[in-house]
């Protein structure tokens, strides 16, 4: 890349500057830890071997290359160059020894998938393509290339083929139960392993600000002008604290049928390991190498992994996590917390059940009840 700014494919590629490398750098550098333990669990998953091994030999790999050979743009020299720069320059980055071929789809839809069995195949939208300045797309890429040396596209080959399946065999009765559990979880994985490949964009951008507008953009489209990395920001904080127990649930909801996390949470997130410790290390040098993988112990993973959920529990500003941490520290009142986190079962008025501002209570501390009442039970 020339050190002066120029015009290429309609994208403005900014001067160059050294990055970092990591050579040998194990996918368990930038591994969310809900990333891992998603994972764990969706082995344990009753019959998830079973499809898994039955569906590794049965979907159509051959069918899948030839699908995107023949229907879209294969990245290279002579085609979206500045893209196969990218690709390079990231397999460059994170050491990936193969580079995975990789394409555009006609698409208005903002998308980026890693996806294939054998081997990874990386597919960007023309929406993604046309919406991203070069540092943003260089952060997209990095994050599939993560998505590539983690082993994350044979599951979501597997997700996508299962989610498909699933909506042949609804109108069977009963038939797409199991199938629904296994996606369920594959969706539940993946939405964490986005997290994971968030953290590979960065490392392979090296610019935590093009990471946020990259996600900005997403959410709100192209017009910065009109939007605000901070204010952006907020809106993760005011997502994860405000509310009531009521909205934790709908949380929970909402994201259920999602295979990615909402675009602010991922911002927050990405935000939170760039300012780490970790991250600092990792950019040093230090960082976990891929000859070492074999050494790993996956009880040590997952205790790590246990300990980072705890301490994202404690630390969480959402009421059902406050709830959570509460019960953990055996909390008193827990009653009156419930009910008030769910703003109250009845519409009591001031100076019933305890005053408007202090939590209620079924006698007045300074009062004994009647002798001819017995004592109510505590909520």
């Amino acid at each position: 890349m020339s050190d002066d700014s120029h015009e290429h494919n309609g994208h403005e590629n900014v001067p160059s500057r050294q990055r970092r490398r990591f050579p040998g750098i194990s996918s368990r550098a930038y591994e969310h830890p809900a990333d891992r333990s998603a994972l764990v669990a969706l082995r344990k998953l009753s019959g998830f071997d079973t499809v898994f091994k039955a569906l590794s030999g049965l979907l159509p790999e051959r069918s899948l290359r030839l699908l995107f050979l023949s229907d879209s743009v294969r990245v290279s020299d002579q085609q979206f160059a500045h893209l196969n720069d990218m690709l390079r320059d990231a397999c460059y980055i994170l050491d990936l020894e193969k580079v995975p071929p990789m394409y555009v789809s006609q698409d208005p839809q903002p998308n980026a998938m890693c996806i294939g069995l054998d081997e990874p195949i990386i597919v960007v939208t023309t929406g993604l393509v046309e919406l991203l300045d070069e540092e943003e797309m260089r952060a997209v890429v990095g994050h599939e290339v993560g998505h590539a040396l983690s082993g994350h596209s044979v599951y979501r080959t597997i997700l996508l083929f299962l989610t498909s399946l699933a909506l042949r065999v609804a109108w069977i009765p009963l038939g797409n139960v199991a199938i629904m559990a296994i996606v369920t979880a594959l969706r539940e994985w993946f939405r964490k392993s986005e997290l994971s490949a968030d953290r590979a964009g960065l490392l392979v951008g090296q610019d935590v600000t093009a990471s946020m507008r990259g996600l900005m953009k997403i959410a709100g489209g192209n017009h910065l002008h009109e939007m605000n990395v901070d204010a952006f920001l907020k809106q993760a904080e005011e997502y994860e604290a405000g509310g009531d127990l009521r909205d934790s649930v709908l949380k929970i909801l909402n994201v259920l049928p999602r295979t990615h996390p909402f675009t602010t949470v991922r911002a927050a997130e990405l935000k939170k390991w760039a300012e780490s410790r970790d991250f600092q290390r990792l950019m040093d040098g230090h960082y976990p190498r891929r000859d070492e993988d074999k050494n790993t112990s996956v009880t040590d993973s997952f205790r790590e992994s246990a300990a980072s959920y705890a301490s994202n529990v404690k630390s969480s500003k959402d009421p059902l996590m406050k709830l959570v941490s509460d019960i953990a520290g055996g909390a008193g009142d827990l009653g009156g917390r419930v009910r008030r986190g769910f703003g109250g079962f009845g519409n009591s008025t001031p100076g019933e059940n305890g005053s408007a501002d202090g939590p209620p209570t079924d006698t007045p501390p300074t009062e004994q009840p009647p002798k001819d009442t017995p004592p109510r039970d505590g909520d």
